[in-house]
Parts: C-alpha cells; sequence; structure tokens
C-alpha cells in the first residue's frame, strides 16, 4: 500500500516498468482489477486507486467526484515527483463507468506531469453529458427502489436482490457512488494533450456511437474508439483479454517509440 493509502498494488512489483493506474466504477472495488496483472506479465503495473471512504479508508469521509480526481492526481504526482525509478515510469489510466469520469478529470490534472502517456476510458459516454437524466434519478432512489433501478446498468443478481440483509450491506456504497457521480459538474476546458482511448461494450444499452463520439471534443488528437463483445460490463461477460491487448498494445507501442 503506497500513497498514504490511496494505492495498491502486488508485492515484490517490478521496477521501472509503466504504471496502469485502476478507477473503479459505482460501487466496485478497483482492487479486483489487480487480478488482470498475470495476464500482464512484467510488462506493465496494474495499481488500485482506492478514494476516501471505501475499503481500507472506510473511516474517512466520502469525496465529491472532483475531490476524489483532486487526490488522486495528488497522490499520482507525488510518486512520479519521488526521486528514483517512480519519476520516470510512464503513467497510464484506466477507469470504467464512474471510474472513466474519475480518471478523466484527474488526467486534467496531470496534463503537465510528463510520463503521463494515455487515458483509457470504459463504459462511458463523453463526459459533457454526464451525469446523465437516468444516473440523476436513480441517484434520488433509496432502498430495494434503487436496486432494482440499477437492472438497467446490470446491478445486482438476482440472488442478492432476493436477500435483504445483503443488500442492507453492499447499497449504501453503491448509492453513495451514483450520487458522486449525479454531482459531478463538467466544466470545457483545453483538450489532452495525451492519447485517449475508448472501449465500450457493443451490448451497453448506456452507449451509443454519438454519445462517444463527443469524447473527440477533449482531445488533442482524434481518441481511439473500440467497440468489444459483452454489454456494460463487457470485461466480465466476455473477459478481460480485449482490454488487457489494449493496454499492452500502448505500452508497447510507447517503449518501440521511446527506444526509436
Amino acid at each position: 500500500m503506497t500513497g498514504d493509502g490511496w494505492f495498491v498494488s502486488r508485492d515484490h512489483a517490478a521496477a521501472h516498468i509503466p504504471l496502469v493506474y485502476c478507477f473503479a466504477h459505482a460501487g466496485g472495488d478497483a482492487r479486483s482489477f489487480l487480478t488482470w496483472q498475470a495476464e500482464l506479465g512484467d510488462e506493465a503495473e496494474l495499481v488500485a486507486v482506492c478514494p476516501p471512504g471505501r475499503a481500507h479508508r472506510a473511516r474517512e469521509a466520502r469525496p465529491t467526484l472532483a475531490q476524489f480526481a483532486d487526490g488522486a492526481a495528488s497522490a499520482i504526482r507525488a510518486r512520479a515527483g519521488t526521486p528514483g525509478a517512480d519519476a520516470t515510469r510512464p503513467v497510464y489510466l484506466f477507469g470504467h463507468s464512474l471510474g472513466s469520469l474519475v480518471a478523466f478529470e484527474t488526467a486534467r490534472r496531470l496534463r503537465d506531469v510528463p510520463t503521463l502517456r494515455r487515458l483509457f476510458v470504459s463504459g462511458v459516454s463523453a463526459p459533457s453529458l454526464a451525469p446523465s437524466e437516468r444516473v440523476c434519478r436513480l441517484a434520488a432512489l433509496e432502498g430495494r427502489e434503487f436496486a432494482e433501478a440499477l437492472e438497467f446498468f446490470e446491478g445486482l443478481p438476482p440472488e442478492v436482490l432476493a436477500q435483504d440483509e445483503v443488500l442492507d450491506l453492499l447499497l449504501p456504497g453503491v448509492i453513495a457512488d451514483f450520487r458522486m457521480a449525479a454531482g459531478y459538474e463538467y466544466t470545457a476546458a483545453a483538450p489532452l494533450p495525451v492519447g485517449v482511448t475508448v472501449i465500450a461494450g457493443r451490448d451497453d444499452p448506456y452507449l451509443s456511437p454519438d454519445k462517444v463520439a463527443l469524447w473527440e471534443e477533449e482531445c488533442v488528437h482524434p481518441p481511439e474508439c473500440h467497440w468489444v463483445d459483452g454489454g456494460h460490463f463487457h470485461f466480465r461477460d466476455k473477459g478481460p483479454s480485449a482490454v488487457i491487448d489494449l493496454l499492452l498494445n500502448a505500452v508497447r507501442a510507447d517503449q518501440h517509440v521511446e527506444v526509436i
């Protein structure tokens, strides 16, 4: 655990390899992305970004989305500015759904960090469209009504919905995250100078080509858009290989450019 609790990654990580900071969806735990590490090997290091109010930071106050991005950017910047190997390690950001918005806002705050290479966003429309009316309506709900409405986002499985005691345990965190998303205030800013990769599930009811296309307004260079098999949680439906391939391709391409 590093960065005053902000980061969790595997033990005995290889030095000098690129860092991929991962931001989770509403109700998710970024540490779940660490299970992908075996497929990345020692070509990149996955780092879970852990916000206040969750997991080992449960006693801390939950942040707004802007506060989450502020804290994550400060912790990443501090690590990148530490003398030694971390100062030269290429930085990538990956987020899914709500985590994509946080990763985007974090990238905005890191635009002057020379080691920032690319932003990967998954399962989310362009930030200028956020928050959607559906997210705002859902964030206003409570209890079972919220849990049932969450089905649109491929939320809780039927066996969980059937158990009130499990719902009581899980829902507060998910509701808090949706309210974080509903409180997001997009502001126009200079386009990101780094590459942006957009990943969308072909069967995701939340996305459409026109919503994804607006990502072009946030980038100096046209974003790479990849439609992959699966729904909103395409990496659960079909496995994470499509995302991992995109991460590895970017890391390898950047290393090739640096060598040349």
